[in-house]
């Protein structure tokens, strides 16, 4: 086991959208399955989202062709509606996500405790991706 400090990484994207939207598509489970994935080739088939401190989510991250999937979980600490969002991995890593209104858009800043199985380019990119992904999702989800 890891003692010390652990590496945190952090990635940022501005969506172009106000933030109580961008909230409702970071939070809602039904929204959440359309965007939580790093690539075209990966999906959210399930998601489960209990946000009040104490409470707890769950994704279901998998690979389309069924190769190989993933429960990504954990537990709030903290959570001030359309502001900020802390929480534990299921792993005992902690994630920030802050969200910052500015106009008509939202600026959305994760950091994340790594995790020492792949490297940390390797995880900043994975991370990025999803955040992206989000991103492309706010911005066309009332189109769809």
């Amino acid at each position: 086991m890891e003692t010390g400090n652990k590496a945190t990484i952090t990635v940022e994207t501005t969506v172009h959208a106000p933030v109580g939207e961008v909230w409702e598509y970071w939070n809602e489970p039904r929204h959440i399955t359309k965007w939580c994935n790093a690539s075209d080739d990966w999906h959210a088939p399930h998601a489960e989202n209990d946000l009040r401190v104490g409470g707890r989510f769950l994704t279901r991250m998998e690979a389309k062709d069924g190769s190989f999937g993933f429960d990504f979980g954990g537990v709030y600490d903290e959570v001030r509606t359309n502001e900020f969002i802390s929480y534990t991995l299921g792993d005992g890593r902690k994630v920030s996500i802050t969200f910052i209104s500015q106009e008509s858009d939202t600026k959305v800043i994760e950091t994340f405790e790594a995790e020492s199985t792949n490297p940390i380019e390797m995880q900043e990119a994975g991370w990025q991706a999803i955040l992206d992904n989000f991103k492309k999702y706010s911005e066309t989800a009332k189109e769809n």
